[in-house]
């Protein structure tokens, strides 16, 4: 029988432009960490394990961030799953926590990226011996493969399927943007603060038809961590009334499913969201119309739609309708990304899972500032990493 985990503790940097700032990953690591530790009342000595999720630094890096914590010689895990990377640390700790192997894990991811698009992931400049390169073939298959990023070309050709598909327009597209970075515009953890109106987020450069540039998450550096702790640890340390509880988590990969089709809707991670969300409500008792507030992988404007979809918030192709409706924002039926969402409060890989996990924690704790969902008592965090990983997790105080 699997005990109960809860987070008690979580913390951050502002995420940053990357290279414009004097600290390392290292530094920027440590202070997600200790402000997570901060948070929980506690100190690294109380600290069992620690996954620490990064994709851009060298091998133990992981270590080397959490000597700046302290040096007590417990286990350090490097974690690298893509954009997803920050859900699986903290998927880890919850599983050490909940299969009762310890009682206090800390959960850390950082990044400290360079500046322009990510590239095709195929580091050793050998295209066939990239992760995502089934991936890249499935599209290639239908729309080519062209000059503009490669991600970005993914994503952006997803969009246009779903346009042709169900009618989908480039104004819907924009107003996923619009609404995040007038949600980040109260977030001083946000890259961007800026607000946009639909019209000029289409009038921003295009990156990949129909996605311009104010619909595309950017490159980030910055850190964020969260404490897991048993039910035991909670008790003995009284943190009851800053404790909250993972009700279900589950990770899913690829299966044939998402390369049978032969759309870039299905291969950038559709079926595992779907799948992820499937085993979140079972093991939970909870459906989507329980939750009250969201923070889900929005990479591309276009994937925010796919992934109202995959939850199930609306059927299929209805989306669109979804956000121009309000239906996604303060008064409507959920908020999704109060934070900013990545396309506004930024993207460093490692860190994202856990700056989810952050943010619904602060908002179900309603220490949320200008950005509190009001009563909210049930969160539910998306992190998807192309080539393929899906990590959703339900949050309930």
């Amino acid at each position: 029988m699997t005990g109960k985990a809860y987070i008690v503790g979580v913390g951050m940097t502002p995420f940053t432009k990357p290279e414009t700032g004097d600290r390392q990953y290292a530094d920027l690591a440590a202070e997600a960490g200790g402000n997570a530790l901060a948070d929980a009342g506690i100190g690294y000595d109380a600290v069992e394990q620690v996954p620490v999720g990064y994709c851009h630094q060298p091998s133990t890096a992981g270590q080397r961030a959490v000597y700046g914590l302290g040096m007590t010689g417990v286990p350090v895990y490097n974690v690298n799953n893509n954009c997803a990377t920050g859900a699986t640390a903290l998927m880890l700790a919850r599983q050490f926590v909940e299969a009762g192997v310890n009682d206090c894990v800390l959960a850390l991811g950082f990044e400290q990226m360079r500046r322009g698009a990510l590239g095709a992931g195929a580091g050793s400049g050998d295209f066939a011996a990239s992760p995502v390169a089934r991936h890249y073939g499935v599209m290639a298959a239908t729309h080519g493969f062209g000059k503009t990023p490669p991600t970005a070309q993914l994503f952006g050709n997803a969009a246009r399927e779903h346009m042709d598909r169900h009618g989908t327009t480039a104004e819907q597209l924009a107003a996923v943007g619009a609404k995040n970075h007038r949600h980040s515009a109260h977030n001083p953890y946000a890259q961007f603060r800026d607000v946009y109106t639909v019209e000029e987020i289409l009038a921003a450069p295009v990156v990949h038809a129909p996605l311009t540039r104010l619909q595309c998450s950017p490159t980030s550096d910055g850190a964020a961590a969260a404490v897991v702790a048993s039910e035991r640890f909670v008790a003995a340390h009284g943190l009851a009334d800053r404790a909250v509880e993972i009700a279900a988590q589950a990770m899913t990969t690829d299966t044939e499913e998402s390369f049978a089709s032969g759309t870039c809707t299905d291969v950038v991670g559709t079926p595992l969201t779907r799948a992820a969300a499937r085993q979140v409500y079972e093991e939970s008792g909870l459906g989507i119309e329980d939750v009250d507030v969201i923070e889900l992988h929005d990479c591309f404007s276009v994937n925010e739609l796919l992934t109202y979809e995959a939850l199930g918030m609306c059927a299929e192709g209805a989306s669109g309708a979804l956000v121009a409706d309000g239906a996604t924002t303060y008064g409507g039926r959920w908020v999704v990304n109060p934070s900013g969402g990545l396309i506004s409060k930024g993207h460093p890989l490692g860190a994202t899972g856990l700056a989810q996990a952050a943010e619904l924690v602060w908002q179900l704790r309603g220490t949320a500032g200008e950005r509190q969902v009001t009563g909210a008592r049930t969160g539910l965090a998306h992190n998807i990493g192309l080539g393929g990983a899906a990590v959703v997790t339900l949050l309930r105080k």
